[in-house]
């Protein structure tokens, strides 16, 4: 086991306060939320070291949050979709959603295939306790279905997750 093991990542997605909480407790505003049937959609800056600015799908019914970065330059050229594997439940009563990150990430740097990272961070929270089994089978089946139906599209993530909404997954300033 690492010393890096931590409990799973939570947020909340306060969309009538227009504020996304992150897993440190930090309040950030938000400057777009789209809820539509298959999910929650956001933009927001960033103030991080490595890019300026964020977009995120949440995708209940997937079990996935596809996210662009924009980066800085130098920063993860290539990259298109950073995609966590999770639970993620909204809207509750107060109009907010929740994530909770599952450890396992998908990286989509195209034309090459989904890479699957963070097993190990996954294997350790089991064995410390921080992640029940059958969330951690559940993170593996969702991580396997993307990666088959990503390859099943020629690697186009893209167009896999479109499909399996059924609506294209629009984003600010992104070509396909």
């Amino acid at each position: 086991m690492t010393d890096a093991v931590h409990p799973p990542k939570y947020e909340v997605f306060d969309v009538p306060a227009m504020t996304n909480t992150d897993n440190k407790g930090f309040v950030r505003p938000v400057q777009e939320y789209r809820e539509t049937s298959y999910g929650l959609y956001m933009s927001r800056t960033a103030d991080h070291a490595k890019f300026n600015h964020m977009q995120t799908w949440l995708l209940p019914a997937l079990g996935l949050r596809a996210n662009i970065f924009h980066f800085t330059e130098g920063h993860r050229p290539g990259q298109r979709l950073y995609i966590d594997v999770g639970r993620f439940r909204g809207p509750d009563d107060a109009g907010r959603w929740h994530a909770t990150d599952w450890y396992l990430d998908l990286v989509d740097v195209p034309p090459r295939p989904l890479e699957l990272i963070d097993v190990d961070e996954l294997f350790d929270a089991c064995s410390a306790g921080l992640l029940s089994t059958a969330d951690a089978q559940e993170a593996v089946f969702v991580a396997t279905r993307a990666l088959v139906g990503a390859a099943d599209h020629d690697h186009r993530v893209q167009d896999w997750l479109d499909a399996q909404v059924g609506d294209p997954l629009t984003w600010l300033d992104f070509e396909r």
